[in-house]
């Protein structure tokens, strides 16, 4: 069985006191499913030490150890303060800085020799969406961006659909099912039945306490990566009890 993840992706939001949410997240995370809260990297390692029995990740990483990269953090040092997983090829970065799927492979690659987890995004834009590129689109950055060597335990795929994140909108059910249960089946046809079938997949894209339930009972959804609903407990809270009900 996949233990359910919840995970929440500040983005650039959060200063010191934005971590008086933790508390009642934590209190929360009792259930079966995993907690993940990803802040900005000025609050890992004060998260790190503040939220016990909640998982804390980066929201990205450089893909070398160290050097002369002014303004980079390295997956080490993620790690070195408390960090368990890192949010890679997430839209906005692969739009804003020009990341492409080679770029994250290779951070990938990093986070993994450092010991992190990593959340791996996907998605299409609205056009590609319009076109019915949406499958083409998935299976290339699947394809592209994932390493050899992914397991169960180092890897998550996050389904975000562009269009969706921070909008409002909301695919379907069915599209949802659609393109997880083809995420899937990429998986197992790549890595093998076992390793296919234990990499949990989170759907992200505008999910809140209102449609996480129906969200949840998708085939092949483990869980949800949320931005702005994470930024809050009285936002986050109901979507981890929601999930909760679903991994019951």
């Amino acid at each position: 069985m996949r233990t359910k993840l919840a995970a929440g992706n500040w983005k650039m939001n959060g200063l010191k006191a934005a971590l008086s949410e933790l508390g009642e997240m934590a209190a929360a995370a009792s259930g079966p499913a995993e907690v993940l809260i990803c802040p900005p990297v000025t609050l890992v390692a004060a998260a790190a030490d503040a939220a016990e029995g909640l998982a804390i990740g980066g929201q990205d990483c450089h893909a070398k150890a160290s050097g002369a990269h002014t303004g980079d953090v390295s997956a080490a040092m993620l790690a070195d303060a408390g960090a368990e997983y890192v949010i890679l090829g997430h839209s906005e970065r692969r739009t804003d800085h020009d990341e492409h799927d080679e770029d994250v492979r290779a951070k990938c690659e990093a986070a993994w020799d450092a010991g992190l987890k990593v959340v791996l995004c996907v998605g299409e834009s609205l056009e590609e969406r319009e076109a019915s590129n949406t499958l083409d689109i998935i299976g290339g950055q699947l394809a592209k961006s994932i390493p050899d060597g992914a397991t169960g335990h180092n890897l998550v795929v996050a389904y975000e659909p562009i269009w969706a994140i921070g909008t409002g909108k909301v695919p379907t059910t069915d599209q949802i099912g659609e393109v997880h249960d083809f995420m899937r089946a990429r998986l197992e046809k790549r890595f093998g039945e076992g390793v296919g079938r234990s990499v949990r997949l989170l759907y992200g894209g505008s999910v809140k306490p209102s449609n996480a339930g129906e969200i949840f009972a998708v085939s092949n959804v483990d869980g949800a990566l949320v931005g702005g609903a994470s930024l809050k407990a009285a936002d986050f809270v109901p979507i981890i009890e929601a999930l909760n009900a679903s991994a019951g």
